[in-house]
């Protein structure tokens, strides 16, 4: 287990715990030291909680951002069937950063497609730490094409710091293929389900979440710039992330009330990363259900509705 900043204490006791065990394994008054170990689970079980009760922004950015924390990949082989993948974009390449293709969800015939960051050092560098270049934009537009001509809903797991902001990138057309794929989001006449699993972060996250309903794991976050970014520009201190963080309202609860994301999904206690199995069948419960609820709707309402859904986004704030 990688154990966060701010978990140090609970750190210390699982610590403990697993040193009186390794003891006890030895034999030498092995029920006392079993039993003093049961307790400092039990106390570690409260720590637990205690920290994850009412995490700040800034701690529930870490906990988004943790790297046990179930990708992209993990979700697919664990709720989808005969997933078959899609590569390229047809006029560069393949981008890693973005998986997708077509799959069974229920065995119901879908398209999936989502941001992946890889879960050891040389995987991440493969997918580039989750963050799409034009082509990976436009591969999932392909897809998106392909699930409007066939009638398949579309399912995005969103997971990403960002869109990559490289030159190459810039040059072969970052933003334009961003809003290209925002675009396609809106104009595809069947059901998108978009569930942020983790970061949902500026532009990059949104090509995929223009969606008729938006969910998101308790501790992921959503923002137009991470809280880094945002206090370099307001403050000219990168230190002042934990300011930042709270002045973005990039938590679900935040967004929830802000009329951004339709559904919150509750995480086991201590987080997604600790109960990774739990997790990610809490979230393919969710997006069964709000499938559910789009079924039924014809092209023109879906089309109509989503983007209706956008336009009076933040019309509560302006007082309409």
């Amino acid at each position: 287990m990688t154990y966060l900043e701010f978990e140090k204490p609970l750190a210390d006791i699982e610590g403990k715990a697993s040193e009186l065990r390794a003891l006890a394994s030895k034999g030498e008054g092995a029920v006392d030291l079993e039993k003093e170990a049961a307790a400092l689970d039990r106390k570690a079980e409260e720590q637990l909680r205690e920290l994850y009760r009412n995490l700040d922004p800034w701690r529930k950015t870490l906990v988004a951002r943790h790297p046990d924390r179930p990708h992209c990949r993990e979700y697919i082989e664990a709720l989808f069937t005969e997933f078959t993948p899609l590569a390229g974009d047809r006029a560069f390449g393949d981008d890693h950063a973005v998986m997708g293709g077509l799959a069974r969800f229920n065995d119901r015939p879908v398209v999936v497609i989502g941001h992946e960051k890889g879960e050891d050092t040389k995987s991440r560098i493969f997918r580039n730490f989750g963050m799409a270049r034009p082509e990976g934009y436009r591969k999932a537009i392909r897809l998106m094409d392909l699930a409007d001509r066939f009638g398949l809903p579309v399912i995005t797991l969103v997971d990403t710091p960002g869109a990559y902001p490289g030159k190459g990138a810039e040059e072969r057309g970052q933003s334009e293929a961003i809003a290209r794929a925002t675009q396609k989001c809106l104009q595809i006449g069947v059901p998108i389900v978009s569930v942020i699993i983790g970061e949902g972060g500026s532009g990059g996250a949104v090509a995929f979440a223009t969606a008729d309903r938006i969910l998101m794991l308790e501790h992921s976050i959503y923002s137009v710039i991470s809280p880094e970014g945002c206090a370099s520009i307001l403050w000219k201190d990168a230190e002042k992330m934990r300011e930042a963080a709270e002045a973005l309202r990039l938590t679900a609860q935040d967004l929830k009330k802000l009329g951004v994301i339709d559904h919150i999904i509750t995480e086991p206690s201590g987080g997604a990363q600790r109960h990774k199995d739990e997790s990610i069948a809490l979230v393919g419960e969710e997006i069964a259900a709000m499938l559910a609820e789009l079924d039924g709707l014809d092209r023109a309402r879906l089309i109509q509705g989503r983007r209706e859904k956008f336009l009076n986004m933040g019309a509560r704030g302006l007082g309409a």
